[in-house]
């Protein structure tokens, strides 16, 4: 195949039924060690069932799926209109690519370009309070003038707080979604994501009609933890989901940070474990500042 070929093969082999992460991640290994020289045509469900890509609780489901209608209409209408990249582009981040479980496809509206910036990961509490958004006020601003762009899941909370209050600093500012571009999740978030398709960038794994799942979320931490250089979390219960994209982040070897909080707030426990585990303390916007390579850019 030719690059175009490969780029559309893989919309195709994620749109399809039953592959799931590992078995698009196995492809892609398969794939880039040496086997670009196989053509589309040669792909078939059972060469790929055979090369043990697909588990096998979910090999009838993929093999049904693999030449449908239904995965060729899907295929057809992504192609014609919505802009997409695969872990085959050269605009594919790097870092990303060689983070964990990489996605083979990213979904995106918006300036593409802004994946070449310096990221910092924002990630924290759907709850927080006044001190949460005080804290990013207080940080944001050194931020932006550095050029660093925010990555955050569009999520209430700390994260449409910080796509706020970096759009409200004249910084740029990446939105990282659990559903399809088509959907709006939290609903109050509806015009920030739309702006934000238009004049920053959102990017989503997940295809046109994909709705707010449970799993969508856990998955959508690994892409924020992949994508930044250093994350940073600001507000985060004991357990949380913030505290599961800090560890992705870790074992991603990015940097990890963490805004502390008081010893008797529910809200700051998981950021002053974090800190006490030997996550480093951020108490002024020179802590997260020093922590990039801007050479690197």
């Amino acid at each position: 195949m030719n690059i175009l070929q490969i780029r559309n093969f893989l919309l195709k082999l994620h749109l399809c039924h039953g592959i799931g992460q590992n078995g698009e991640t196995k492809f892609w290994q398969w794939w880039h060690h040496g086997h670009s020289q196989a053509s589309e045509c040669t792909i078939t469900a059972e060469a790929l069932i055979e090369l043990q890509f697909i588990s096998p609780q979910n090999r009838t489901r993929f093999q049904e799926d693999f030449t449908s209608q239904r995965l060729q209409a899907a295929y057809e209408k992504h192609l014609a209109t919505v802009s997409f990249i695969t872990i085959s582009d050269p605009a594919y981040p790097l870092q990303l690519r060689e983070s964990f479980e990489a996605p083979i496809v990213l979904f995106y509206q918006g300036q593409l370009g802004l994946l070449r910036f310096p990221l910092l990961g924002i990630v924290g509490a759907r709850l927080a309070d006044s001190y949460g958004q005080l804290s990013l006020k207080y940080l944001l601003p050194d931020i932006v003038k550095h050029h660093i762009a925010v990555v955050s899941g569009l999520a209430a909370g700390i994260d449409s707080f910080s796509h706020q209050e970096t759009l409200r600093q004249r910084g740029h500012t990446i939105g990282v979604i659990g559903t399809g571009l088509d959907h709006f999740y939290p609903r109050q978030n509806k015009n920030l994501q739309t702006y934000m398709a238009k004049h920053q960038l959102v990017l989503s794994e997940y295809p046109l009609g994909a709705g707010p799942k449970r799993h969508h979320f856990v998955e959508r931490n690994r892409i924020i933890a992949g994508l930044c250089e250093t994350l940073c979390v600001i507000q985060a219960k004991q357990h949380s989901g913030s505290l599961i994209t800090a560890n992705l982040a870790l074992q991603n070897n990015r940097n990890v940070l963490a805004v502390p909080g008081k010893i008797t707030d529910p809200l700051s426990v998981g950021c002053n474990e974090l800190i006490a585990a030997g996550g480093k303390p951020v108490l002024v916007s020179q802590d997260i500042i020093e922590e990039f390579r801007f050479d690197r850019f």
